[in-house]
């Protein structure tokens, strides 16, 4: 299944994508797509549902019909670095020897295709095409060998970064990874079965038509069952929680020279399976 949340910033309701391209409306079904909503016993009664006979809603999805981010009620935006070789490499760095670890504040995530606000002081803000995992059963210390039974499915996310502030001024990577408006999501939240395969998924960024990233989850050094394992040793794990594994390479700052965003720009980025998202890049004389 495609899940999804429909409607204006703050007050989204939980939909599907039926095989028609068009939404159908679950308010009547669950309040929201988050929380207990995600559970395995939760998608399972939505996908015995007759989707014939739920409501559609007005609109075309990412056209006429705003999606919001595709989970609700995020409580942890956890990110994984330089977890693909190729891109460690274009960062001059090693493969480190455990998962990096670093956060995404919530109030960072929009929508797939909502605008991106260059922040003040900004100067070198990047892009960064990446597979976002999705928590739906809760726990800690998870077996690798059970981890995908916590997951509820996949999605798309742009870990928008500002690399001046993550990597030049005092401090962690997080005050250039959370800034409001860096955390697009969705369209949609796709279920385990049917994506399938997940280690071996295109995915791409082009900025003004341009295509800076071209890569596959194939080259991810920590696989998904282990950076849930991994994440749930630190940290309890909660349904919709999401974690976003890392990117490939062909971001901004990996460019000679380096190219950054400034405003006017427009992203436009996909995963295979996982949809298309597209951005306006909004210059920081707005923020």
């Amino acid at each position: 299944m495609k899940l999804l949340r429909y409607g204006l910033a703050g007050s989204e309701k939980p939909g599907l994508l039926d095989d028609d391209g068009r939404v159908r409306d679950l308010s009547h079904v669950i309040d929201d797509l988050a929380g207990t909503s995600l559970s395995a016993e939760s998608l399972e009664k939505i996908g015995q549902l007759d989707i014939a006979s739920l409501p559609v809603v007005d609109g075309m999805p990412q056209q006429d019909l705003r999606l919001g981010p595709c989970v609700g009620d995020v409580g942890k935006f956890i990110c994984i670095g330089l977890n693909y070789a190729d891109h460690a490499a274009e960062s001059g760095l090693d493969v480190p020897p455990e998962p990096v670890i670093f956060n995404k504040w919530t109030s960072a995530i929009v929508g797939p295709d909502d605008d991106v606000q260059i922040p003040r002081e900004s100067t070198k803000a990047d892009w960064e095409v990446e597979l976002g995992v999705v928590i739906g059963t809760a726990g800690s210390y998870i077996d690798e060998s059970n981890a995908l039974a916590h997951v509820a499915g996949f999605c798309l996310i742009n870990d928008v970064s500002e690399r001046e502030f993550q990597i030049e001024r005092a401090g962690t990577w997080d005050k250039g990874k959370g800034c409001d408006t860096f955390g697009p999501t969705g369209p949609w939240l796709v279920t385990k079965d049917e994506v399938g395969d997940f280690d071996n998924l295109s995915m791409w960024c082009e900025v003004d038509r341009h295509r800076y990233q071209d890569g596959s989850t194939s080259t991810m050094v920590y696989k998904v069952p282990h950076l849930v394992s991994y994440c749930s040793r630190f940290m309890s794990l909660q349904p919709g929680d999401i974690i976003s594994t890392g990117t490939p390479p062909g971001v901004g700052m990996g460019q000679n020279p380096p190219v950054y965003l400034k405003g006017g720009e427009t992203m436009r980025l996909g995963i295979e399976k996982l949809g298309v998202q597209t951005q306006k890049v909004l210059g920081q004389e707005n923020a």
